[in-house]
């Protein structure tokens, strides 16, 4: 455990297994998630059969800093490369991203294409049209679920009700969604562009739930990407990582070792 200060932000970072060799970077989703996500279901198994890996929260999210400003896309790519930077991790690394964490991990992995190589999405809508309906969807959730943060005193109410560690993590979203420019940041623009997807040079793993709502940008990601490989795991919508963790490892240990 660890914390890295990186374009003057204070980020919690975790590594787990070797330090050289293949190494996986995990990039997770907005606002109640963390790191933690991939600690068990993802890291630790990885970890155990020699792979490296690299975990940290986003900035605002788990144990780093919340700055006011700073959360777009890019700017999530920009803090990655700029810890891998403080970590001396200088060698390209696969990026694993859940959700909105594998938009962060393709803005990187063309931010710098040099020090990626190769980017594992996790039911994320990167581009394309699916990616501006999703994007557009998100904005719209996180805005409703800010009013009801600070109107509604859900902390409070959860702190009467005696639950302490859900009231906690009610009291950081509304933080971050009330008092960043998160969600502004994040419908500040489009996602990836078909071209953008084209000058992907790494191969791309997506992974997604057959009745998934995002279920459209596997197939975005199959006619743009050049070196693209699907998984479509029946039966599950946005919980993949949840609900299908063997079939997620196994499809990422397969492909690593591929």
């Amino acid at each position: 455990m660890a914390d890295v200060l990186a374009r003057g932000t204070r980020f919690h970072v975790q590594r787990l297994g070797p330090t050289t060799g293949p190494t996986v970077v995990f990039v997770h989703g907005l606002v109640m998630d963390n790191l933690s996500s991939f600690y068990y279901t993802l890291a630790a198994p990885l970890a155990a059969r020699d792979i490296g890996t690299i975990l940290f929260d986003l900035r605002g999210h788990g144990m780093s800093a919340r700055p006011d400003s700073g959360y777009t896309p890019l700017d999530g790519a920009r803090d990655l490369v700029a810890i891998l930077d403080e970590l001396g991790v200088h060698e390209p690394v696969h990026l694993l991203g859940n959700s909105y964490g594998g938009v962060v991990a393709m803005r990187a992995a063309l931010l710098a294409p040099d020090r990626v190589a190769g980017v594992v999405l996790v039911e994320a809508a990167c581009g394309g049209a699916a990616g501006e309906l999703w994007f557009e969807d998100m904005v719209n959730t996180l805005s409703v679920a800010a009013l009801g943060l600070e109107f509604d005193r859900t902390q409070e109410q959860l702190t009467a009700l005696g639950q302490r560690k859900i009231s906690r993590l009610a009291g950081n979203a509304g933080a971050l969604l009330n008092g960043t420019t998160l969600i502004d940041d994040v419908g500040s623009g489009p996602p990836l562009s078909e071209e953008d997807l084209r000058a992907v040079a790494c191969p791309v793993l997506g992974v997604f739930g057959a009745e998934s709502e995002l279920i459209g940008a596997a197939a975005e990601l199959a006619a743009h990407l050049p070196d693209c490989t699907l998984h479509i795991i029946p039966g599950l919508g946005h919980t993949v990582l949840r609900e299908a963790t063997d079939d997620l490892l196994a499809t990422v240990l397969a492909w690593l070792r591929g």
